[in-house]
């Protein structure tokens, strides 16, 4: 039975007409009609957003034991036709696994969603017990919106974690970050200097093989954009001060790598007209922050957006509209509920370049 869900706009920081913006080359842009779009009670987190068949398709993670790995976790993936009124389509949890970071990917006729999971057994997992060699992608895919398939595991993604994907033509790619062969030294989390950032490819969406390393050291979460001469485009979060953007042409087994000063986490790469939009979490003075870039000539990065956000958060997605504006997802912890307490949930903004 589908759930309607409805939005709930913020009353305790409603900021209307937000735009943070530099005298760089990149246009002003307004953030507008910020609104809260998701809370159920539970840790909801890891938003991604697609367009797919005339419908806005909203997905991240939902939990009752907070950001911790728990078998508890589960992915919800909410439609809508004005991305103003939500429904839900579909849940699904995977047993005695964590499932987040979800991700879509519009591949052969298909909506996929995928998502990397922990081996948690039964509850919360201690952190001390996380290993990355046990990670396994799931996916579960639809063809018309109201029928989906599995969760099925991916084959050729265990000891990997999976997340954002891309596609061209006939053959899907994956970001999937792994330990340099495997090893036991290290569990892998954070941003061990031992973890890889493979690329995955697949013919049909769900058997995936290896391409090539986009990271070769302290790999870890990328983003896509695949720009219109097949270049693959690719955002990666770093350490604690830097991360990296690369370019492969096809067959994408040689990348041209650039490190950026800056830390970007749950990064987001994405086509706005002729330009790019990054995204994703910012340390400041005043706590983490999710911004918005303008990708400039040379790498460089341009905030032209601080997103109302605050203590856990980012993973932005976003998707193109009509009228040349933008739709914007993250998650953020800055509000609190009427007990007081800090909540953690989904919020969508438009963005409008400024005339």
């Amino acid at each position: 039975m589908k759930t309607r869900v409805g939005i709930v706009l913020s009353s305790l920081s409603l900021w209307i007409g937000l735009w943070v913006g530099t005298a760089a080359a990149g246009p002003k842009v307004r953030v507008e009609n910020i609104r809260r779009a998701y809370h159920n009670g539970e840790h909801n987190a890891f938003t991604d957003l697609i367009r797919w068949r005339d419908r806005f398709w909203l997905t991240f993670r939902s939990c009752p034991d907070g950001h911790m790995v728990s078998s508890t976790a589960s992915v919800i993936v909410l439609s809508s036709a004005d991305a103003q009124t939500w429904r839900e389509e579909h849940r699904f949890s995977v047993p005695k696994r964590d499932t987040r970071d979800p991700h879509f990917l519009d591949f052969q006729g298909k909506l996929f969603v995928y998502t990397g999971t922990w081996y948690s057994g039964e509850g919360i997992l201690p952190r001390d017990q996380y290993e990355i060699n046990q990670h396994l992608g799931y996916a579960v895919w639809t063809a018309d919106g109201a029928s989906w398939e599995g969760p099925r595991q991916m084959e050729g993604t265990y000891g990997h974690y999976i997340w954002r994907a891309a596609a061209q033509g006939d053959t899907a790619y994956l970001c999937a970050r792994r330990k340099a062969n495997y090893s036991d030294e290290d569990g892998g989390t954070g941003g061990a200097t031992i973890m890889e950032a493979a690329l995955l490819e697949s013919e049909d969406g769900l058997i995936w093989r290896y391409r090539s390393l986009i990271q070769t050291r302290s790999g870890n979460e990328t983003a896509f954009s695949m720009e219109p001469d097949g270049t693959l485009l690719a955002v990666s979060r770093g350490s604690a001060t830097e991360s990296q953007i690369a370019r492969a042409k096809p067959p994408y087994s040689e990348w041209e790598r650039h490190p950026i000063d800056l830390y970007i986490g749950g990064p987001l790469v994405a086509r706005w007209g002729d330009r790019h939009v990054v995204g994703g979490r910012r340390n400041t003075e005043a706590g983490p922050k999710t911004v918005l870039y303008w990708l400039e000539a040379g790498d460089r990065l341009e905030p032209f957006a601080e997103l109302p956000s605050g203590g856990d958060n980012s993973y932005p997605g976003l998707v193109t509209l009509d009228d040349g504006r933008a739709l914007v997802s993250w998650y953020s912890t800055h509000e609190k509920n009427e007990q007081g307490e800090l909540i953690t949930a989904i919020y969508l903004a438009e963005l409008a370049v400024e005339p």
